[in-house]
C-alpha cells in the first residue's frame, strides 16, 4: 500500500506540506473508509474475498429484488410479509455485521453468529408461515411461540446493536423492563410466565410490536427510496453538486466553506445518513477547506453541520418528506412546500456564521478560472432527471409512491446508462468504434446495477433494525399505558408554559434520534414523542416538524454527536470541539423549531398572508444574524465586546420569537450594536491610517478598540 509510505513522507515534511500531502485523493480515501468503519455503524462490516463475495452480493441483489418485487405485487397477509421481510434482514444483517469493530478475519463468521442468524430467521420465518393460525390464538400461545417470539426480539436487539448503536437499545431495554413491572403488578397477571406470554405476544406476534407501522412503512416505502438513492449515488449526481456548489459559491469570501454547505445540502438531501454524507462529502470538502485557511476543527464543523441539514433540506429529506405525507394525511407536495423557509433558515445561518469566519480570518474565495464552467453544468445537468422525476410523480398522485418510486428507479438507471455512454466516448482509445464504446457501457452498467442493488439491501438493514426497534417501542408504551402517563406528566410539568413540554420533548428527541438513520429516526420520533406536543396543543405537522428536527440534530449534539466526530477525524481535529462548533453553526435546527411550534407562519400553517410570511422570514434572519455574531464574537473587521455578544442573543432570540414587541426590541438591539460596531471600527482604522500617515508603529485595530 502507498498509504504508509505517504505517512513516512510527511513526517520528513514541513507541517504546511505535511498537511498538503494528507489532503491528497489518496489519503482521503483512505481516512474516509477508516472512518466510516469507526463512526458509522452501517460500515463496520464483515470482510468478504473470492467466490464467498459474490455469494453474499448475489443473497443482496436477490433481496432488493424480492423487496421490490413484493412491494408492488404481493397481496398477502400484512403479518406474513413483515416477518418474512424481518427474517431475510436477520439473515443478510448477521453475515455483514460481526459482533465487533476490530479483529475481523476474511470470509469468516463465528459459530455463535451462525447459531443466532439461524435461530433469528426461523423465528421469523416460522411465524410467517403459520400466521393465520398464532394470530388466531391471541393471546393463548403456546410455550413455543413463546420460545420463538423471545429469541426472535433477542436476535434482532442484538442485530440493532451492531448496526445501529446502543443508545436506541437502552431506551427498548428499559421499557421492556418496565413493560414487565407493570405486567407483574397490575391486573391478575401475578405469575412470571403469563406476563411473558403476554409480551411476547403483543411485541413479536402483532402489529403493537416488531412488525409495527414503522416496520411496515420501510417494508412499503423506504426501502424502494433506499434502492432508488443506491441508483441515484452511482450517476455521478454528488460530483455534479459538488461542481454546481463550487459554481455558485467557491468565488466569494471563505468560498470552500460555503462550497460545502451547498454540496452537503444537496447530497444529503437524497443519502438519508448524516454519518454517511459527512464522511462522502467531507472527504473532499473539509481538505480543501482546511488549505484555504479554516481551522481544522471548524471544517469539520461545517461539513458535519451542513450534511445535517441535508436530511431536512427538501424536496427529498432523505426521504422522509414522503413519509410524513403518509403519517400526517396531507399530501406529498405540500409536505415538500412547508420545510422550504425552516430549511432555508437553517442554512442561512450556517451560512452567515461562513462568511463571519472567513472575514474574521481574512480568507478570499477559489479563482474564478479554476471553477467549473457554466458549460460543463449545462451538459450535466440531465443527472438530476431521476429526482425530478420522482418529485414529480409522488406530487401528482396519479402513481402510488412505491411505483413512483421504481419507475424512478429505472429513470436512475437510463440516466447513469447515458451518463457512462457519453463518459466512455469522450474517453475512447484512438480507433475505437461505437459498437465497442456501446459494449463497455453495457458492462459497466451491469456491474453498476449489481453494485446499486446489493448497496440498496445492505442500507436497508440498519433502516428496516431501527425501525423494528421503534416497533418495540411503541408497543411498549401502548401496552402498558405509558405513552398517556408520560404525556400527562410533561403537561402537568409545562403547566402554562408551553416552552418547558418543548425543551422536554426536545431532549427525549435527541436521545431516541442518537446514531439512528433518517427515515427510521423519523419512524421513532412520530411514533413516540409527535402525540406529546399534540397533546399541548400544537399543530399536528408543526408536532411532526418539530420531533423530526431535534431527531435529526442529535448527530451533532454532545456528547454522541456521530457525525461531527466522523468529520474530526477527517479533519484532524479534537472530536468535542468539532461537536461544539457544529452545535453553534447549526442554532438555527434549536432555534427554528420553537418558532413554528409557537407561530406555524413559518411553516404556512394557519391563517398565513404573503406580507406575515415574509415579516417572520425577516426577521428570523436578522435574528440569526445577531446570534451568529455573537456566537462567532467578530464583525466589521473587530471583534466584539464580550458583554455585547450577551445582548446580541437576547436582541436576536427577541426577532424570532414571534410577536410585535419583541421583534422591535430585537431589532433596536442588534441594529444599535451593528451601528456601534461600524462607528467604532471607523476610529480605530483611522488611528491606524494616522499612525502610518506618522510613521509610527502603532497596534492593531483590536487593539486600538479595546483600549478605547
Amino acid at each position: 500500500m502507498a498509504f504508509p509510505k505517504i505517512k513516512k513522507k510527511a513526517k520528513e515534511l514541513d507541517k504546511e506540506e505535511a498537511e498538503l500531502l494528507a489532503a491528497s485523493p489518496d489519503a482521503a480515501e483512505i481516512d474516509a473508509e477508516e472512518v466510516m468503519r469507526k463512526y458509522d455503524r452501517e460500515s463496520n462490516t464483515r470482510l468478504w474475498e473470492g467466490v464467498p463475495k459474490i455469494a453474499f452480493t448475489v443473497v443482496l441483489v436477490a433481496f432488493s429484488v424480492y423487496c421490490m418485487a413484493m412491494t408492488l405485487l404481493s397481496t398477502e397477509q400484512a403479518e406474513a410479509r413483515l416477518a418474512r421481510f424481518l427474517a431475510f434482514i436477520v439473515v443478510i444483517g448477521y453475515l455483514m455485521y460481526p459482533s465487533r469493530k476490530t479483529g475481523h478475519r476474511v470470509n469468516h463468521i463465528p459459530w455463535y453468529d451462525v447459531v443466532l442468524m439461524l435461530a433469528g430467521f426461523g423465528a421469523f420465518m416460522y411465524f410467517a408461515m403459520n400466521c393465520t393460525d398464532i394470530l388466531l390464538m391471541g393471546a393463548r400461545i403456546e410455550p413455543l411461540h413463546v420460545v420463538l417470539g423471545a429469541v426472535g426480539i433477542l436476535v434482532l436487539a442484538e442485530l440493532c446493536r451492531r448496526c445501529v448503536g446502543i443508545p436506541i437499545i437502552v431506551v427498548v431495554a428499559c421499557l421492556v423492563a418496565y413493560a414487565f413491572y407493570w405486567q407483574l403488578t397490575t391486573g391478575n397477571n401475578t405469575a412470571l410466565y403469563d406476563a411473558l406470554r403476554k409480551i411476547v405476544q403483543k411485541l413479536f406476534y402483532t402489529t403493537s410490536g416488531v412488525i409495527g407501522t414503522p416496520t411496515n412503512v420501510c417494508y412499503t416505502y423506504i426501502v424502494l427510496f433506499i434502492i432508488f438513492g443506491a441508483f441515484l449515488e452511482r450517476t455521478g449526481i454528488a460530483n455534479f453538486f459538488i461542481a454546481l456548489a463550487n459554481r455558485i459559491a467557491g468565488w466569494s469570501s471563505g468560498g470552500a466553506a460555503k462550497v460545502a454547505v451547498i454540496a452537503s445540502a444537496l447530497c444529503g438531501m437524497v443519502s438519508g445518513s448524516s454519518v454517511g454524507n459527512t464522511v462522502t462529502t467531507g472527504s473532499v470538502t473539509i481538505p480543501m477547506m482546511k488549505k484555504t485557511g479554516y481551522k481544522p476543527a471548524f471544517a469539520g464543523a461545517v461539513e458535519a453541520a451542513s450534511s445535517t441539514g441535508g436530511q431536512i433540506m427538501p424536496p427529498i429529506m432523505g426521504a422522509a418528506a414522503f413519509l410524513m405525507a403518509e403519517y400526517i394525511g396531507i399530501p406529498y407536495l405540500e409536505v415538500a412546500v412547508m420545510a422550504i423557509i425552516p430549511a432555508f433558515l437553517y442554512f442561512a445561518g450556517i451560512f452567515i456564521s461562513v462568511h463571519l469566519e472567513a472575514k474574521k480570518l481574512g480568507l478570499k474565495g477559489i479563482p474564478r478560472d479554476e471553477l467549473p464552467t457554466f458549460k460543463y453544468l449545462l451538459q450535466n445537468c440531465y443527472l438530476i432527471i431521476p429526482l425530478v422525476l420522482l418529485v414529480w410523480l409522488v406530487a401528482s398522485g396519479a402513481r402510488t409512491m412505491a411505483v413512483s418510486a421504481a419507475i424512478s428507479i429505472a429513470g436512475a438507471f437510463v440516466i447513469g446508462f447515458i451518463n457512462f455512454l457519453l463518459t466512455n466516448w469522450r474517453e475512447r482509445a484512438e480507433g475505437a468504434t461505437f459498437a465497442s464504446v456501446l459494449g463497455e457501457t453495457c458492462k459497466m452498467a451491469v456491474f453498476t446495477t449489481i453494485d446499486a442493488f446489493a448497496a440498496g439491501s445492505k442500507n436497508v438493514i440498519a433502516v428496516a433494525v431501527a425501525c423494528a426497534m421503534a416497533g418495540l417501542i411503541a408497543g411498549c408504551i401502548t401496552v402498558t399505558g405509558l405513552a398517556s402517563t408520560i404525556i400527562n406528566v410533561i403537561v402537568m410539568a409545562a403547566g402554562d408554559f408551553l416552552i418547558i413540554g418543548l425543551v422536554f420533548t426536545m431532549l427525549c428527541c435527541i436521545v431516541l434520534g442518537m446514531g439512528v438513520p433518517t427515515t427510521a429516526n423519523y419512524c421513532i420520533m412520530a411514533s413516540t414523542c409527535a402525540p406529546i406536543l399534540m397533546a399541548l396543543g400544537i399543530n399536528p405537522i408543526c408536532a411532526h416538524f418539530f420531533v423530526f428536527y431535534f431527531g435529526i440534530v442529535a448527530d451533532i449534539t454532545p456528547p454522541v454527536a456521530l457525525a461531527a466526530y466522523a468529520a474530526s477525524a477527517i479533519a484532524k481535529a479534537k472530536p468535542m470541539a468539532t461537536a461544539v462548533n457544529a452545535s453553534k453553526l447549526a442554532i438555527a435546527a434549536f432555534i427554528v423549531p420553537y418558532i413554528f411550534a409557537m407561530s406555524p407562519t413559518l411553516l404556512l400553517q394557519g391563517d398565513v398572508t404573503p406580507f406575515a410570511v415574509g415579516l417572520n422570514m425577516v426577521t428570523a434572519l436578522v435574528g440569526l444574524f445577531g446570534v451568529a455574531i455573537a456566537l462567532n464574537g467578530f464583525f466589521l473587521k473587530h471583534t466584539v465586546n464580550p458583554v455585547l455578544r450577551v445582548v446580541l442573543i437576547a436582541g436576536g432570540l427577541g426577532m424570532m420569537i414571534p410577536g410585535t414587541l419583541s421583534d422591535i426590541v430585537g431589532f433596536v438591539v442588534v441594529g444599535a450594536i451593528c451601528a456601534f460596531q461600524w462607528v467604532t471600527g471607523r476610529k480605530a482604522q483611522g488611528a491606524l491610517k494616522q499612525g502610518a500617515d506618522e510613521g509610527c508603529e502603532l497596534p492593531d485595530a483590536d487593539d486600538v478598540q479595546a483600549a478605547r
